[in-house]
């Protein structure tokens, strides 16, 4: 090889060599340009607060159905008899019933994965970034269906599909071609919104959208939530009791 040659491959392997470095720093420094969502957070209702939820446009058939099963639980509930719900049994509420739990939750922002605890059941949702969705016959139904997203911006998109049909959020049904979409973003320092829409032709005339609204408590550490000493029962009639143990008497 001449030395003209020599010094033309070298030229060539040097400036491959730079552009390679550059991508591989640009690859490097890219998750610091993202939000870090990562904290233990509290359902919030304070200011800015999202606009108030709508009732399900679920399908005529499906609505005639819904609303007599929401009076009857209003009914049960003002006789001190309330219907059992799935938690009774220690089923988790699944989603997106576990992004609307009471009890703290934590989100934990790893490379290539946003992890979502709610402290309630120890429910666990896993979000895999960048990667494709499958399509919702090829996956097998669970509590928390399968997540993937993608970060728009400062905005963290999701794509939720394969939720069992039994796993209701507020006893409206669903299919099993629901999928649920997410934009969880930050609206002001420690505030983030979670805005859901819900997507199912089979049930819903058209989506159905929602915002939850979390505070970051710093500090905070998530318990342990197991369902072992659980009291409640369900009947034979399907409503919700409690064991009362029967108290030693005194002689």
């Amino acid at each position: 090889m001449t030395t003209t040659r020599r010094r033309a491959c070298a030229l060539v392997f040097a400036v491959v060599a730079v552009a390679s470095g550059r991508g591989l720093a640009a690859q490097q420094a890219a998750p610091a340009n993202l939000p870090d969502l990562s904290g233990a957070y509290e359902r919030y209702r304070g200011a800015p607060a999202p606009p108030q939820a709508p009732p399900p446009p679920l399908k005529a058939q499906y609505l005639k159905e819904w609303q007599a099963r929401q009076q009857a639980a209003r009914e049960a509930d003002a006789k001190g008899e309330p219907i059992a719900a799935v938690v009774v049994n220690c089923i988790p509420e699944g989603m997106p019933g576990m992004m609307a739990g009471p009890f703290p939750m934590e989100i934990l922002q790893t490379k290539g994965q946003v992890t979502i605890i709610q402290e309630a059941y120890n429910q666990v949702r896993r979000i895999l970034l960048d990667q494709p969705q499958k399509p919702i016959d090829e996956v097998d139904p669970s509590f928390f269906g399968r997540s993937v997203g993608r970060w728009e911006g400062s905005t963290l998109v999701v794509d939720t599909v394969g939720v069992k049909e039994y796993v209701r959020y507020l006893n409206v049904p669903h299919s099993s071609e629901m999928r649920i979409k997410e934009r969880i973003h930050s609206v002001a320092p420690d505030i983030v919104w979670d805005e859901i829409t819900i997507e199912d032709p089979s049930t819903l005339e058209k989506p159905w959208s929602f915002t939850f609204a979390y505070k970051r408590t710093p500090g905070y550490t998530l318990l342990e939530y197991i369902c072992e000493d659980n009291r409640e029962f369900v009947d034979e009639q399907g409503r919700q009791k409690i064991r009362v143990e029967p108290q030693t008497q005194k002689r």
